[in-house]
């Protein structure tokens, strides 16, 4: 709002907010101040237009829209459709008619448009989110009431910039000439829709990322700082301002900025420790004893050395830069021949470990390889390294792909083969796949920059169906789905959990496991399968059940006890996962790091910075020294164990600073 309402009247282009809500919807955001004033509404999916100055719909849309158009036959035939629900009165209109239409397959959304044809109904369909049907005059969509009006305007439609998020957003960017800003949140329906044509991708999400583009476009000279528009606790909604009853809000002191300055600054400390010719390290050598199989810690691990790379993108540092190089060359270069990335590379010999702890494959260090190299290549504008390695970036995505052995969207973990490397976990593990459906579109998005658009759409594609699979298989609902029923998921079991309040940590096809992965459902939002709805909700049970005490944040809740189904004998092996240690809920600043930045994107930013310096309080601690930012703490004592100066905790807690704009340098500028 202030970014837009502090440009000069002439400098302000028109602006139009074109919504699939009705006008009437629209206008309430204006009105009650959440959005700045508009020129004009597209509404109704581009079924309605109007003009804020004349005060007025613009009536002669309707003849336009009119053409073919039978509203009445075309609620009686959809609502004869399997699983199609009327969507709330306040979302209909005469050119509009919208329904819910859970998880349905492009098979079932031609059937529909099918029988709709066959009925002499002229329509169009316009399906996103996995969930929302809109049934359409065949004039109307969003890039025809836009060109309709611009048109009417005058206004040419290379002068013309869009931003969007969804699938029926695609339309717009699709004009001619038109100028397109996709928001990091975006779904990769949207991706898919406009692969092949030039948009600009904001690193940043919802309103932040459309301020991000505008940017970019130098129509916005000067972003608004997050202290100046952070969401105050009064205004929260009345059962978050109860669910953080007892919690120090408020704007940060004095002393807590220069608290968290420091902390910034020792971060930067901690992770220079781990710069190596080979990339960056798992922990700093020169400050911790390694003996036996500990021996594994001097080397290059590709899912700590990956997330290090992708937490440190936005530090401007020479040294920082050339070691995330080196780190991707390093695991790169060790890929085998049918695309396995190691476990970890060592550094005195650089010879690489593809068994990983128990002679099991780590399948996350290829997820996490592609993800970084995406970001780091979109980041940096640096294509060099997706060119050098074309060819193994492609056979790395085959052999993750084979590991989705039945070809359900899902891949299929061996126990303890990802990150939690002693601990029992099989077969859909949802921090894995949530990590797939982000390769997938990482490498879709990989694929578009050396300008591949048919493949890129595949992959972007293939991303919508995990995605899809990921909600349907891991957050239980008493609803029933019509479109895939019971494809081996446990539907009925899960079912007798109510509906959900987290994504489910692990699906077998004998079982499943109702414990709640804080990590897995921070990043299901971060990396966008969650929406804000779902996200708030999973927010809401883990700040309740106090998966941040005593510091941000324990990997489980609850822990697997002895004697438990869950427990394993091996739990015992080096003492690592006793309950509240380790995997087994030990506390990991890390992921402490993510839960701050999944708190402030979902708008609490008063609650992320007030966690943020409860993070600094936890990496400031140590076991010899302060501020070891230590690889993980005891879940009930809160001491800090395992190794110190751990590259991802700092590079984590880097990453948080760079999104709270709490490093030094966004603090100087307040």
């Amino acid at each position: 709002m202030t970014a837009w309402t502090d440009l000069s009247p002439e400098a302000r282009p028109l602006l139009v907010y074109n919504s699939g809500r009705l006008v009437h919807d629209l206008r309430r955001f204006v009105d009650n101040g959440t959005l700045p004033a508009a020129d004009f509404y597209i509404g109704g999916v581009g079924t309605q237009v109007f003009d804020v100055k004349a005060g007025r719909m613009i009536d002669e849309l309707r003849a336009h829209l009119a053409e073919g158009w039978n509203r009445a036959a075309v609620e009686q035939l959809v609502a004869t459709f399997p699983g199609a629900r009327p969507q709330p009165a306040e979302f209909q209109h005469e050119f509009k008619s919208s329904w819910f239409l859970e998880r349905a397959t492009p098979g079932s959304i031609r059937e529909l448009k099918r029988r709709l044809d066959n009925s002499g109904l002229k329509v169009k369909l316009v399906y996103s989110s996995s969930r929302d049907l809109d049934v359409l005059p065949h004039n109307a969509t969003k890039s025809g009431a836009l060109s309709w009006l611009c048109l009417r305007l005058g206004v040419p439609l290379d002068t013309v910039l869009v931003a969007g998020d969804t699938g029926n957003d695609a339309s717009m960017f699709r004009l001619p000439g038109v100028r397109g800003i996709i928001v990091e949140n975006a779904l990769p329906e949207l991706y898919e829709a406009t692969v092949d044509v030039p948009t600009y991708s904001s690193r940043q999400i919802l309103a932040d990322g459309v301020l991000d583009g505008l940017c970019h476009y130098g129509v916005v000279r000067v972003l608004p700082t997050k202290e100046g528009t952070r969401l105050k606790p009064m205004d929260m909604e009345p059962g978050f301002r109860m669910l953080f009853t007892g919690t120090k809000l408020g704007s940060l002191s004095e002393r807590e900025k220069s608290f968290l300055a420091t902390a910034y600054e020792k971060a930067l400390i901690a992770l220079k420790k781990n710069i190596t010719p080979r990339g960056f390290s798992a922990c700093s050598l020169s400050d911790n004893t390694v003996t036996g199989t500990d021996a594994n810690y001097r080397s290059v691990w590709a899912r700590d050395g990956a997330i290090t790379v992708w937490n440190t993108l936005h530090v401007d540092d020479e040294d920082v830069r050339a070691a995330q190089v080196a780190t991707l060359e390093t695991l790169l270069n060790a890929a085998t021949p049918n695309g396995q990335i190691p476990a970890n590379v060592r550094l005195d010999d650089g010879e690489p470990d593809y068994s990983g702890v128990g002679n099991i494959a780590s399948i996350d260090s290829g997820l996490w390889v592609i993800i970084a190299l995406y970001n780091f290549t979109h980041h940096t504008g640096d294509l060099s390294l997706l060119y050098r390695h074309a060819d193994r970036l492609q056979t790395i995505m085959n052999w993750l792909s084979a590991q989705d052995s039945n070809n359900d969207g899902l891949l299929e973990i061996p126990e303890a083969g990802d990150w939690t490397d002693l601990f029992g976990r099989s077969y859909n593990v949802l921090y894995d796949e949530v990590l797939w459906f982000r390769a997938n579109v990482c490498y879709g998005r990989i694929l578009e920059l050396m300008g591949r658009f048919d493949r890129a759409a595949d992959y972007l594609r293939w991303s919508q169906k995990i995605r899809s699979r990921i909600l349907d298989v891991f957050w239980p609902t008493t609803t029933p789905d019509v479109h895939t029923p019971s494809r081996n998921r446990f539907a009925e079991r899960q079912s007798g959990l109510g509906d959900a309040q987290y994504l489910l940590a692990e699906i077998t096809p004998f079982a499943f496991n109702w414990r709640c992965d804080p990590y897995g459902n921070i990043l299901a939002f971060l990396m966008n399968v969650l929406d804000v709805d779902r996200a708030r909700t999973a927010f809401r049970f883990m700040w309740g059940v106090g998966v941040n005490q005593p510091w941000p944040v324990a990997n489980l809740y609850p822990v697997v006890q002895a004697g438990d189904p869950d427990w394993r004998a091996y739990y015992t092996v080096n003492l690592l996962n006793l309950p509240h240690h380790y995997h087994n809920g030990g506390i990991w600043p890390f992921i402490g790091g993510l839960w701050v930045r999944f708190i402030h994107r979902l708008g609490f930013h008063e609650v992320a910075c007030r966690e943020l310096v409860r993070l600094a309080e936890l990496n400031k601690l140590g076991r010899d020294q302060e501020w070891e930012f230590n690889e993980w703490a005891h879940g009930q004592t809160g001491r800090p164990m395992g190794k110190a100066f751990q590259a991802w905790s700092a590079a984590s807690f880097l990453r948080a600073c760079h999104e709270l704009e709490t490093e030094p340098k966004s603090l100087d500028r307040e």
